[in-house]
């Protein structure tokens, strides 16, 4: 054999040498790098980081489409919850600043299944939520994958007392919009829907004639989260009311007689009324309004009308005047119409 042999065979083997080190170091880097993003990115705590991240980037259509996310109908049934539930407020207009996010626990409660503790804040407010998550398989053969196990998106339960409409956000919603078509009236309505969670939800009601006082609802729970909302009249309303009652009284002073037909005030006089009556009012009852079961009441006022009549005595047939204040006391149930008016009935 020649030296020439010799070193081509020599150089041939180290190439094959250099082959195989190269091929080793870069399998395992390629082992540690799936480890460390099994670890991380494809943890389980990375996954529901995905979620969070989707949020806090008020991206919706992301976080929807992370497997788990989106109850099913036999999850909410399990969980006695409504089913098809409206989606109107998975919306990216309703998320609020989801920042400072950090994982505060990952543990594995059971086989392929992990409890997932995460801390942040929402609009400044610090918070924590906890998820459930399963271990569903890998992808590429070397990635894990996961699902949510419980939904982490809450279901919003909203009673509006004595009104249909509430505010949530920028957004004026029906409680009625989801309702039976063959479902009676009532005074107060409810309605639920899926909400976004971790969130905070300003809330409230605002209208003409009736007013909310403003909520923030902290949602860091996936399930139901009670909300109620309780409607009440604002003082546009008792205005109104106040007008219409001194309207209705007024009409009441224009009947001539001792006993107006229909009103709240009357006086029995025994001797001879010599000149028809002039009524007046002299002091209008002041309208305070509750919300009763189906309309809204003022209860029994106090008021009070005045008269001034000419008698002539039936003994002695003297002619005096009869000059003086007559109590009067009303309670009047008040009912909102579709058009926004309102219809006084006196109790």
């Amino acid at each position: 054999m020649s030296n020439r042999d010799g070193r081509r065979r020599r150089n041939q083997r180290r190439a094959v040498v250099t082959v195989v080190l190269v091929s080793a170091l870069l399998g395992a880097a390629l082992v540690a790098t799936i480890g460390s993003l099994n670890r991380d990115l494809y943890s389980a705590s990375g996954f529901v980081r995905q979620y969070l991240d989707a949020l806090a980037g008020q991206d919706a259509s992301s976080a929807l489409m992370l497997p788990g996310v989106t109850p099913t109908n036999a999850q909410l049934e399990a969980a006695n919850l409504p089913q098809n539930l409206p989606r109107t407020l998975l919306r990216p207009s309703l998320l609020g600043d989801l920042t400072d996010i950090r994982l505060t626990g990952d543990t594995e409660a059971a086989p392929d299944r992990h409890t997932v503790v995460y801390d942040f804040r929402l609009d400044g407010t610090p918070a924590q939520m906890t998820f459930q998550v399963a271990h569903t398989g890998t992808f590429f053969g070397v990635f894990d994958s996961w699902r949510f196990e419980t939904s982490p998106l809450a279901v919003l339960q909203v009673t509006v007392l004595h009104e249909a409409t509430f505010n949530i956000g920028q957004l004026t919603l029906d409680a009625r919009a989801h309702a039976a078509g063959d479902a009676p009236a009532t005074f107060s309505h409810q309605a639920s829907y899926l909400a976004f969670a971790p969130a905070r939800y300003p809330m409230g009601h605002a209208s003409p004639l009736l007013s909310a006082t403003p909520q923030t609802v902290t949602v860091t729970a996936s399930g139901a989260t009670e909300v109620t909302i309780d409607a009440q009249p604002n003082e546009q309303f008792r205005s109104q009311v106040q007008d219409e009652l001194d309207s209705f009284l007024n009409a009441c002073t224009t009947q001539q007689v001792l006993q107006p037909s229909g009103c709240p005030f009357g006086i029995e006089i025994n001797d001879r009324v010599t000149e028809p009556p002039l009524w007046s009012i002299a002091e209008y009852p002041k309208v305070t309004l509750a919300a009763g079961d189906a309309t809204f009441e003022m209860p029994e006022t106090a008021g009070k009308a005045h008269i001034v009549v000419e008698v002539q005595s039936l003994f002695d047939g003297d002619v005096t005047t009869r000059d003086e204040d007559v109590a009067l006391a009303v309670a009047i149930s008040v009912t909102v119409n579709p058009d926004g008016s309102l219809a006084l009935q006196l109790r």
